[in-house]
């Protein structure tokens, strides 16, 4: 896949980084995420330098990706169960009947 330099700000920090083309938007989105969560960060009372600022924000973001891949798979699962049960419906729906006597 081609590649192209971008150019990202975060906190006041220019940067350039290779991105996969076509990929630039959400480069800048999450370069954008970033750059605010930081900000906050700076912001709070106990957080003492930059570097905690930064291992604190990769540590929240770490945790929110971990819950989000957890509440993914729980998701696939409730659904994997859901189609079975809809494939069960269906077989039992279009099985053939024993014949009825009259």
């Amino acid at each position: 896949m081609s590649q192209r330099t971008v150019e990202i700000n975060i906190i006041d920090r220019k940067l350039k980084v290779a991105c996969p083309i076509g990929q630039e938007s959400a480069l800048l989105i999450a370069a954008a995420e970033l750059t605010l969560r930081l900000t906050k960060a700076n912001k709070s009372k106990s957080i003492a330098s930059p570097e905690q600022a930064i291992l604190m924000t990769a540590l929240n973001l770490t945790n929110e990706l971990l819950v989000t891949k957890q509440k993914l798979k729980a998701e696939q699962l409730d659904y994997k169960k859901k189609i079975a049960l809809l494939q069960s419906t269906i077989e039992q729906a279009i099985a053939p009947t024993s014949k009825k006597q009259a």
